[in-house]
This record gives structure tokens, C-alpha cells and sequence, in this order.
């Protein structure tokens, strides 16, 4: 069968109307189905119930009330769990509250208000840069957006951003300050840095003495098909001479209850004072009776990682829905591609060029709502328009089912009318 693009205008005439029949067929159906963002499904909040059971002992390692104040940096108990979870040690972390992208954006304003390491504060330099691997994380870019930071599109290969180019960004200019990234199943479209780029990351040598890497670690654990493993860029990064470049972030709002996480920061000593001291003027601590129901409940890393196979368990089959419906969809018509990340919680699919916004506009009319096309680069701004965001984990399976159909035939349509806006 000869596919879209192989077809005369008249032959696409009559494509588009068989796809215009199915698209209004579902469009009478009056869906309700939401895939915007990555949220956990209902099954995968129920793994993590007995945390809402309560404590019955309100005293953490030394005695310490949980109820009460202080305890600044978190409980001892939680950083340590975390430091056996990824290899950092405990006195370099920071538990903090519910969300990581929080820490994040305070780590910005600390950067802007104050500066680091006694550098100049970037809210009083004339132009701050930030590095943006593409597609990337919609909210890393609005943070750079909301601090007016300049942001620098990257492309993100197989083993992650394309490293030539942010080497020779950071060595020539030293208002590049920084890149911020996902490094493992990178959101939206499932990368695992390679340990070169790793290293590289580690290593290179910057204009900027206060480039810093913003390490959003947001699915360090959350493996699915394979277990991949992500160099440890704190220990790369003192090898070299450059402990004070990485901030590292995480969080369990994907492992327990987003609305009542613990996330952290951890960074080099020198990060963690600073931090610390800042952190002393904007809360006395934070919530310590969550810290201490999330050591009862895992009491150890290893705990942690079998949780995540009951995760993995619950989404396989719906990142497998999204992959066999988009290859059975295709397979006779390689209009677009898509990514097969091994975790995380995004596919990215790739439509022809100049259809994305149509597929997503298309979609909510009939009752799909998708993340706006655009939003996986700077400034809402993809200048091929044909990167769609895909989100698996919220719909029941049979939501999910219907949904990808929809996508599918949106798919299609829109292809078939750029084509023929093309050819007219």
C-alpha cells in the first residue's frame, strides 16, 4: 500500500474523506479524556495507601518530635534512604517539600537574588543563558521564561544533547550560566544520557565560573521495560575539579502521592551551606511528619525499587497500548514516528512537519485533551511544529485505547491537508 506522501492530490482527496468520516464518527461519542500531563493513574496511587494510615510514634532518630519545629535540611533517616538510592552521601542532601520543581525555581530566584559562591547575582547581569535540550521539559522552560533568562535550544540525540554544541555555548560565553535537563527517560521523549555526555557534562570547561547543571533526576527509578543506569555525575564532577556545578534534584511524587511527596536538592558542600543558610530565612523546616511516614513506610532503598517494579507492572501495558496502536495505525503509511523510551512517563510522537498543532487542535475537538504542541521547546516556539507529547499513565486502559485511535486518525487528517496545502 503507498503511503500518504506517495499519493497523487486526488488520491489524498479521497484519503481525507475516509479519515474525515471515522474523525466525525468520534466526534459524536462526546469524549472526556484528558492526557495533558503525566499524572499517576488510580492504581498506582492505591500502592502507596497505607501511607495515609498514620503514625503511631511521633519521634524520629534522636529523639526528635516530628511534630514540632527545625530539622532545616530533613531527617537524617529520609536523606539516608536517599543517599544508599543513588550513591550520594547523606550530608550532601536536602529534604525538602512535596515538589522538586519547586526547589528548582528557588534555586533560580537564590541565583538571581543573591548569586553563588560569592559571583555576581544573575538578576544583575545583562543577560543570563540557559542551556535547553529539545524537546525538553515544558516547565524548565517556564521557569527560565518567569526569571527572563535567555534559552538556548539544544538537540537531544540518542544518548542525549548534542555535546559539541554545548561545549563550544559554554566556552565561549560566559553568560551561558547553565543547562537544565532530565537525564534519565528525559521528558517527553525517554533519552538516558550516555556516560559520556555524563562525563563531558562533568568536565568541560566553561566561560562562566558559575555554570551550573541543573540536574532534574525526576525519573531516576521509575524504569519500566529495562533498568538503565545513569553515570554518577557528583563523582565525575569532583574528579575534575567541579563538585559546586551540580544541583540534583528528585522527588516521589510519582512513587507515593503527588500531593504529598518529598523531594531533595543535593549538591557539594559549599552548595549545601550556602543553601542552608538561605533556606534559614524562608522556613524553620520543612514537613518532618511526612519525611518520617515515608522512612516507616520504605525503610530502605531497596524497598524503594521493588515499589517501582508495582509502578512499572501498572504501566507496561499502557506504554504498550500507545506503541502497538501507533504501529499498527502506521505500519502501512510511516507518517510520522514516535519514541520507545524504556521508563519514564512520555512518548514522544513525531508528526510530518507543520502538523502537530493541528493534530492537538483536532484532537481536543472531538475531546482528547493533549499537552499544546509547542510546549516541549522554549518559548512554546517548535519551529518544524511536529513534536506531540504523549502521556500514557491516567486513563484507564480502555480510555487510553479509544484516545490513541483518535490520535491516530488525527494524525492522518492533518497530514492529508498539509499535503494538500502543499501541493496547491
Amino acid at each position: 500500500m503507498s503511503g500518504l506522501k506517495s499519493m497523487s492530490k486526488d488520491e489524498i482527496i479521497l484519503k481525507k474523506d475516509e479519515y474525515l468520516k471515522e474523525y466525525n464518527n468520534y466526534k459524536e461519542m462526546g469524549l472526556k479524556l484528558n492526557m495533558s500531563r503525566g499524572k499517576p493513574g488510580s492504581k498506582q496511587l492505591d500502592l502507596s495507601n497505607e501511607l495515609l494510615n498514620g503514625l503511631k510514634n511521633f519521634h524520629a532518630l534522636n529523639n526528635i518530635d516530628v511534630r514540632n519545629y527545625g530539622v532545616l535540611d530533613g531527617l537524617f533517616e529520609a536523606k539516608s534512604i536517599f543517599a544508599d538510592l543513588f550513591d550520594i552521601p547523606a550530608e550532601n542532601i536536602i529534604i525538602c517539600g512535596n515538589s522538586a520543581l519547586n526547589i528548582i525555581y528557588d534555586t533560580f530566584a537564590r541565583l538571581y537574588l543573591f548569586g553563588t559562591l560569592g559571583e555576581k547575582p544573575w538578576g544583575k547581569i545583562e543577560k543570563v543563558k540557559i542551556i535547553c535540550p529539545v524537546p525538553g521539559y515544558d516547565r524548565h522552560f517556564s521557569i527560565c521564561e518567569e526569571f527572563g533568562a535567555e534559552m538556548i535550544s539544544v538537540p537531544i540525540n540518542n544518548d542525549g544533547p548534542d555535546m559539541n554544541m554545548v561545549e563550544k555555548l559554554v566556552g565561549e560565553d560566559d553568560s551561558v550560566k547553565g543547562i537544565i535537563c532530565v537525564p534519565m527517560y528525559s521528558n517527553p521523549s525517554g533519552e538516558v544520557y550516555s556516560d559520556e555526555v555524563v562525563e563531558r557534562l562533568a568536565k568541560m570547561k566553561t566561560a562562566a565560573k558559575d555554570f551550573r547543571v541543573f540536574w532534574d533526576n525526576a525519573y531516576a527509578i521509575h524504569h519500566i521495560y529495562k533498568e538503565n543506569k545513569l553515570a554518577n555525575i557528583f563523582k565525575l564532577a569532583e574528579k575534575y575539579g567541579n563538585e559546586d556545578r551540580i544541583y540534583m534534584y528528585f522527588s516521589t511524587s510519582k512513587v507515593t502521592f503527588p500531593g504529598s511527596g518529598i523531594s531533595l536538592i543535593a549538591a557539594s558542600e559549599k552548595n549545601v551551606d550556602e543553601i542552608k543558610r538561605r533556606m534559614s530565612v524562608q522556613t524553620i523546616g520543612f514537613d518532618k511528619i511526612n519525611q518520617l511516614s515515608f522512612v516507616r513506610f520504605f525503610k530502605n532503598a531497596d524497598n524503594i525499587k521493588q515499589h517501582m517494579k508495582k509502578h512499572a507492572a501498572i504501566l507496561k501495558p499502557k506504554f504498550d497500548m500507545v506503541l502497538e496502536t501507533l504501529e499498527e495505525k502506521f505500519k502501512d503509511d510511516k507518517i510520522c514516528s514516535w519514541s520507545k523510551p524504556d521508563g519514564g512517563y512520555f512518548i514522544t510522537l513525531n508528526t510530518y512537519d507543520g502538523c502537530a498543532k493541528e493534530v492537538v487542535r483536532l484532537a481536543k475537538e472531538v475531546g482528547v485533551i493533549l499537552t499544546e504542541a509547542g510546549a516541549t521547546h522554549p518559548y512554546k516556539n517548535n519551529p518544524k511544529d511536529d513534536c506531540i507529547r504523549i502521556a500514557p499513565s491516567y486513563p484507564y486502559m480502555e480510555e487510553l485505547k479509544i484516545a490513541m485511535e483518535v490520535i491516530a486518525v488525527c494524525v492522518k487528517l492533518a497530514t492529508a491537508e498539509r499535503l494538500l496545502s502543499i501541493q496547491q
